[in-house]
């Protein structure tokens, strides 16, 4: 799963594909589907890439990686602008437990 920013920056993409050519992606969400061209280049055995993306935080999308009709890489995208090393779902949320501390000894 690659995990992006809601942004009006850049963001950065690193992939390891099926073959080193892709000259575009499509974003697929609830909201519809949108075509990015990219250009692409090869480091190491990561097919990378810099973009632009409109995205929605808290929401799931679906990447396709194409090279013209032929599909390079799919995978999962998830967008949160929280830190991915302190992520929570349950961010900016107070969950209370109440216990009355009641032992019972059998």
């Amino acid at each position: 799963m690659i995990i992006l920013k809601e942004s009006a920056l850049s963001q950065t993409f690193n992939v390891i594909p099926r073959y080193y050519v892709a000259d575009s992606m499509d974003i697929k969400g609830s909201e519809g589907s949108t075509s990015y061209a990219i250009t692409a280049s090869q480091d190491g055995r990561y097919l990378t890439w810099d973009k632009i993306v409109t995205l929605t935080e808290g929401q799931f999308y679906t990447i396709t990686i194409l090279d013209g009709t032929s599909v390079v890489y799919t995978d999962r995208v998830f967008c949160t602008n929280q830190v991915v090393a302190d992520y929570t779902i349950n961010k900016d949320t107070y969950t209370e437990t109440t216990s009355n501390n009641d032992y019972i000894i059998v």
